[in-house]
C-alpha cells in the first residue's frame, strides 16, 4: 500500500511514464530476466536437438583445458552400447582418400629406401635397429549423435578362421558417411591397461599419417565407453582368405576373386610401397605375410598387422616366440639376433610365394624346429608350378641367407615394376579348396595361437 501511495503522491493521474519509472523493477527488469532465461534455454534445447556435435566440441575443449591426461576415455563413465543405434558422425574435413590412384600420393614418399644392415657375423655384430619414440598424436575424435542414419547397419565381423576367441576387441562392420567401415570395439571386460593400450594404438596409427597402401584411420570414440576405433573397410578382407577364395571354381562368385601373375606384381608393389613408408620412419613391420595384408574391392593391397609394431615400439615390449610366425621369419630372427630392414624383405619374399601358390603354407614339408638348419644349407622355397622365372628370381633374391645379399626395397620395387610389364594375365588355378587343419599344421600354428584380421 505504501508503494501505491508513493506512486499516487509522485505521479499525477494518467502519467504513464511516471508510473513506469516508479515500478521499473516489476515492469522492466524482471520480465527481461525471465525472457533472457527462456531464450538461453530454448537455444540450448535446439543445439541438443539439431547440432549435438557443437555441444560435444564445447565439452571436449573444456576437458582439454583441464589437467586430465591426453588420452581421454580411460576412466570415462559408461555410455550407450554401440550396437543399440548409437551414432557416430564426422565433423572434420575428409582426409586423404586411400581409393585414389597411387599417382596422387607424393612421389617422394614412395621412393624412400633403407640401406641393408651389415652382414651378421660374430666378429661384427649387427647394430640394433632403433626407432625414435616421438610423442603420440591424438587421433581425430568422432562426436556422438542420436542420428541412426549417420552410423548404422552394424553387424558382427567374423575372422577368416579362429582358433581361440580371447581378444578384448570385437569387430563390427557398419556404414558411416556413405562408406563401409570396420569398428574395433573394446569389450566391457577390458581393464585400465587394455583401455590405455587400445587408445594408444589408435594414436600410433594417427601418428603414422596417411598412405595410399595403409588402411585409413577415420577416427576414434574415446570420451565415453565403449571405446571405438573406426577404420575403412576393405571389401575382400585379408589377402590370405582372398587367395583361398580364388581357388573356388564356382561361377558368379560375389565378389569375384581372380588372381593373375600381373596382379601379383601390382599388389606386391603396393605392399612394398607401404613397407618403404614404414622404414622411412625407422619402423620395422616384423609380420609381413598374406594374413597381414588387406585387399580392397579394386584389388588394392594395404599393409596391416601393425599392432605388433605398436607394442614393440611404444611399450618397449619384446617380440614373443610365436611358432606361427617362424615360417615367415628371416634366419637372423630365428637365430635370435637383431632384426633389420632386410628381415622384412625376407618375409616379403615369402609373401610373394603365398600369392603365387594361392595361399599355400610356406616350407610346408618342414617342422619349425628344422627351419634354421634348412636355411643355413642354402636351400630355398620350391618354385610353384604356375610361377614365372622372373617372379621366382625375385622370391629367391629376397630369401637369401645373408641379409646383405637381399635387395633394398627401392631396388625391389623397380624389379616389381619391370616384372609387371611382361607378366601374364592368365588366371591362376589352385589345387582345390584349402584344408584348414592341414594348413595350420603346415604353417606352424600352435594350439594357443589365435587368428584375427584386425
Amino acid at each position: 500500500m505504501s508503494t501505491i501511495g508513493n506512486a499516487d503522491l509522485r505521479c499525477t493521474q494518467g502519467d504513464t511514464l511516471c508510473e513506469i519509472r516508479v515500478y521499473e523493477k516489476e515492469v522492466i527488469i524482471v520480465p527481461i530476466l525471465l525472457l533472457a532465461s527462456f531464450v538461453v534455454t530454448l537455444v540450448f534445447i535446439l543445439l541438443l536437438r539439431f547440432c549435438p556435435e557443437k555441444v560435444d566440441r564445447i565439452r571436449i575443449s573444456t576437458l582439454k583445458s583441464s589437467s586430465r591426461r591426453v588420452l581421454h576415455g580411460i576412466d570415462a563413465p559408461p555410455g550407450i552400447n554401440v550396437l543399440e543405434h548409437e551414432s557416430i558422425a564426422m565433423d572434420m574435413p575428409s582426409t586423404y582418400s586411400t581409393f585414389q590412384p597411387p599417382s596422387t600420393y607424393p612421389s617422394k614418399n614412395l621412393s624412400l629406401s633403407v640401406d641393408s644392415p651389415p652382414l651378421l657375423s660374430k666378429a661384427q655384430p649387427q647394430q640394433p635397429y632403433k626407432a625414435p619414440l616421438s610423442p603420440l598424436v591424438q587421433p581425430r575424435e568422432l562426436p556422438r549423435q542420436r542420428l541412426p542414419e549417420s552410423f548404422n547397419l552394424v553387424s558382427p565381423l567374423r575372422g577368416s578362421f579362429s582358433l581361440r576367441s580371447d581378444s578384448t576387441v570385437s569387430l563390427y562392420r557398419a556404414r558411416m558417411e556413405n562408406r563401409n567401415v570396420v569398428l574395433r570395439v573394446l569389450n566391457d571386460s577390458a581393464d585400465a591397461t587394455e583401455r590405455h593400450t587400445f587408445l594408444g594404438f589408435a594414436s600410433f596409427l594417427a601418428q603414422l599419417g596417411p598412405h595410399p597402401f595403409l588402411p585409413e584411420l577415420l577416427g576414434v570414440v574415446s570420451l565415453r565407453a565403449p571405446l571405438v576405433t573406426v577404420v575403412e573397410e576393405l571389401e575382400h578382407r585379408d589377402l590370405l582368405s582372398f587367395l583361398w577364395r580364388c581357388r573356388q571354381v564356382e561361377e558368379n562368385l560375389n565378389p569375384p576373386c581372380e588372381m593373375t601373375e600381373k596382379r601379383i606384381f601390382t599388389m606386391a608393389q603396393h605392399v612394398a610401397s607401404a613397407l618403404m613408408f614404414l622404414h622411412s620412419k625407422d619402423i620395422l613391420h616384423g609380420n609381413i605375410r598374406a594374413r597381414s595384408v588387406l585387399v580392397s574391392k579394386q584389388h588394392t593391397a594395404k599393409l596391416w598387422g601393425l599392432h605388433g609394431v605398436y607394442t614393440r615400439k611404444n611399450q618397449a615390449a619384446t617380440q614373443k616366440d610365436n611358432p606361427s610366425m617362424k615360417k615367415w621369419q628371416a634366419p637372423e630372427i630365428l637365430a635370435r639376433r637383431t632384426a633389420g630392414p632386410s628381415s622384412d624383405v625376407w618375409s616379403f619374399g615369402v609373401l610373394l610365394y603365398e600369392m603365387a601358390t594361392l595361399g599355400e603354407a610356406p616350407f610346408a614339408e618342414l617342422p619349425v624346429s628344422e627351419l634354421l638348419q634348412f636355411h643355413q644349407r642354402g636351400k630355398s622355397l620350391k618354385k610353384p608350378s604356375s610361377c614365372s622365372n622372373s617372379l621366382h628370381s625375385i622370391i629367391k633374391g629376397c630369401c637369401q641367407w645373408k641379409d646383405a645379399d637381399r635387395p633394398a626395397l627401392a631396388e625391389l620395387s623397380r624389379k616389381l615394376v619391370s616384372g609387371e610389364k611382361s607378366a601374364s594375365d592368365k588366371v591362376l588355378k589352385g589345387a582345390g579348396a584349402v584344408n584348414i587343419e592341414q594348413y595350420l599344421r603346415e604353417a606352424g600354428y600352435g594350439e594357443a595361437n589365435s587368428y584375427t584380421v584386425f
